[in-house]
Order: structure tokens, then C-alpha cells, then sequence
């Protein structure tokens, strides 16, 4: 018989959208249907309807309005970034450097840069999954352009030292991009602060809507373009806008910051909480910084002598939406980057489960999973030859 009971602990995958977002977009499918370039009255609408959204998502990060572009997403804004950057300043350097546990947005734009004849430079990380400012000092040549580095990774949490990162490219007249997706919205970002010279965003990773995400460009870099076409976003990004999709970014960001530290302060507690109990499992491992530099949601925890995958189908019949690792990889069989990276085994690596909190997250919702997953890994162990085999070793 079906589980009716649904919790949801994905929210790094993904949000839903908010009513009062969606409730702001809805006139711009039907009546509010002008193309913003052009030059009657129904156009007018909805040309400031995108000057309102640039001017929310601006002031959330502390740019300039003219600083924001809208994108068809994150991947979108992370390619532009990278493939901008290299095409319009391969003259001056052709080295990049970035992590090795990036979304794989900036990783395989990078495999296509480095086709295209770019040096890329991946930096390791410590075991909780920071880059260390040495490391990146020591990669710095004459001919290093662009540092990409994200500012919270979306499989273990851990937040990277951004304004430091920023602080060394500014002296050294490199520009910084900062894949945000995960932190946009969760994390009070000041672009100007923190010296980022880009940085991109989703919508949908802060209760917006799906295919809208955003870069912000600092003013004097030098970007090419990415899609070519018509004049839309002053002549960067051709293509008619998502005007739904764009209002909805902007109110979405609007709400995600005026609670933002309430919710982080909440959802911390939820997410400790978690992270303790889970613990008590035998043979768990937390992944990624145990609080401090933690992104307030994120929990990463490997269970040995199990799968993921099978722990997700588990939970799933239990009603528990979670995944492994990144959303974008959930059909791979292989090991996350991320956890080797931070120098787990394949064997452990494998077992890796990801719950994430959100808005709609309760205490309750927290003490069932504490109740069902120790349940899970109990079963799945009981049917593991790698767990019988260790049992028998430990009793010889």
C-alpha cells in the first residue's frame, strides 16, 4: 500500500514556487502579454515589470541595476561567466582557476575551454571541503584571467571564504565569478563587500519558478556574449524575455531576503537537530563543515556498507523526498566529485544520502526522518554480504 504521507527534503534540488510569486506572474501570461520591445502601451507594461525585477535582484546582492542580466538559469549564468570572460580576454591570459568540487556547470564549461586551448587549474580541497587561500595564491600566473570559485556547494554545504577570494583577485586585477545558485537567497551576499565581479543565480533555488536565473556582471568587465540574436538585456542576451519568469525571480528574491536571517536561524536548528540524530547511527559520517561555514539546510551524512541509491528508493516508499548528491548527476552511477574530492573511498562515497531543508520543513517532519531512516539503513544492512562480512571479521 501506498505511503500518503510526503516529506520533502530536497530543497537543494529544488523550491517550489511561492503563492505570492506565482500570484505576481500570472497577469504577465495573459493580459500583460506585450513584448517589451516594442513601442505601444501594452509594451510599456511589461518593460517595467523587468525594470522592477532588475531592481529587486540588485539590491538583494547590493549591485547596480544595470549590473543584471536575466539568463534561461544557473547553468546558463555559469557558461556565460566562464566562456565570456575567456573569449574576450584570451589576448591577455588564457589560465583559469577553479575547484574541484564545482557544480557541473563550471566543470564541464571548463572541459570545453580547455578544448579550445585554456589552461584550468583545479583546486583541491581540505576533508570539510574548503579551498585553502594558499593553494590559490600559489596557482596565480601572469597569464591567469578568471578564478571561478562557488560561494556554497550544493551536495555538502560548505561555504568558501568568498570575501578573501575576492580581496586577492582585485589586487591582482583577475576577475572573480561565483557560482551563488546555492547560497542566492539563504546567505546575505554583498557583491561590492565581497569583490565579485560576477556572480550567477536560479530562481527556482529560492521558491521562484524553473528556466530564469540571473548574472550579475560588474560594471568594466569584459564579457563577450553568449547568445547571439536580437538586443534584449542592452544588447548582451538576445532573446525575447521570460517575462513571468523574470517578474517571478524578482519577487521571489525580494521575499528570500526579508526573512533571510530568521530563516537561516530556524532552519539551522532543524538542520543540527538532524545531523545529531542521524549521527547516532553506527558507521555514519557527517560531510562537509559540522556548523560553522554550513549552509543552514544541508545535510550530507554516508551511511557504510549501503548504497544511496537504494536508500532513496526506501525513503521514497516512506514518503521522504532526498537524494544523494547533486540533482543534476541523481542518474549516475558513479561516485560524487564532491565526496572524493574531499577524499572519501568509492566504497563510502556511495552510500552518501542528502537531505535538505526548506520553508515548509518542520520539527515533525525532522522526527520522522529520524525515525525512518535508521529503520532503512538497518534493513538494507541486514541484506548487504559487505555488512555480513564485516560482522563476521569483527567477531574473529
Amino acid at each position: 500500500m501506498e505511503n500518503k504521507k510526503r516529506i520533502y527534503m530536497d530543497y537543494a534540488a529544488t523550491t517550489y514556487t511561492k503563492p505570492e510569486v506565482l500570484s505576481e506572474m500570472l497577469p504577465y501570461f495573459t493580459e500583460e502579454f506585450g513584448n517589451p520591445s516594442s513601442i505601444y502601451s501594452l509594451s510599456r507594461g511589461t518593460k517595467r515589470a523587468i525594470d522592477l525585477a532588475r531592481e529587486r535582484v540588485s539590491k538583494a546582492i547590493n549591485a547596480d541595476a544595470s549590473e543584471v542580466f536575466f539568463t534561461g538559469g544557473g547553468s546558463e549564468a555559469d557558461n556565460w561567466a566562464l566562456k565570456g570572460v575567456a573569449f574576450a580576454n584570451k589576448k591577455r591570459g588564457n589560465h583559469i582557476i577553479t575547484t574541484k568540487i564545482e557544480h557541473h556547470a563550471i566543470l564541464h564549461t571548463c572541459e570545453f575551454l580547455k578544448k579550445n586551448g585554456f589552461e584550468i587549474t583545479y583546486l583541491p580541497v581540505d576533508k570539510e571541503g574548503r579551498i585553502s587561500i594558499e593553494d590559490l595564491k600559489n596557482a596565480i600566473t601572469d597569464k591567469t584571467i578568471l578564478v571561478s570559485v562557488m560561494f556554497a556547494n550544493n551536495e555538502i554545504g560548505t561555504i568558501q571564504p568568498i570575501k578573501e577570494i575576492g580581496e586577492i583577485c582585485r589586487e591582482k586585477k583577475i576577475y572573480f565569478h561565483t557560482d551563488a545558485v546555492q547560497a542566492v537567497g539563504h546567505e546575505a551576499i554583498d557583491v561590492k563587500e565581497m569583490n565579485i565581479d560576477l556572480l550567477s543565480m536560479a530562481g527556482h533555488k529560492f521558491y521562484g519558478p524553473k528556466g530564469v536565473g540571473a548574472l550579475y556582471i560588474r560594471k568594466g568587465v569584459r564579457l563577450d556574449n553568449l547568445v547571439h540574436g536580437g538586443g534584449q538585456e542592452r544588447g548582451r542576451r538576445a532573446g525575447t524575455e521570460n517575462i513571468a519568469g523574470i517578474v517571478g525571480i524578482g519577487k521571489a528574491i525580494e521575499l528570500a531576503n526579508s526573512d533571510l536571517e530568521s530563516e537561516r536561524i530556524r532552519l539551522t536548528k532543524l538542520r543540527d537537530k538532524l545531523i545529531e540524530g542521524l549521527l547516532k547511527v553506527p558507521y555514519s559520517r557527517l560531510n562537509g563543515p559540522l556548523n560553522k561555514d554550513r549552509l543552514a539546510g544541508n545535510v550530507n551524512i554516508c551511511f557504510r556498507f549501503i548504497e544511496g541509491e537504494s536508500i532513496l528508493l526506501l525513503l521514497d516508499s516512506n514518503g521522504i523526498c532526498a537524494s544523494s548528491g547533486s540533482a543534476c548527476t541523481s542518474g549516475s552511477l558513479d561516485p560524487s566529485h564532491v565526496l572524493l574530492a574531499i577524499g572519501l573511498p568509492h566504497e563510502i562515497a556511495h552510500g552518501s544520502l542528502r537531505l535538505t531543508l526548506g520553508a515548509s520543513t518542520t520539527e515533525e517532519d525532522v522526527d520522522y526522518v529520524l525515525e525512518v531512516v535508521p529503520k532503512v539503513v538497518k534493513r538494507l544492512r541486514d541484506m548487504s554480504p559487505l555488512w555480513d562480512d564485516f560482522l563476521k571479521k569483527g567477531d574473529n
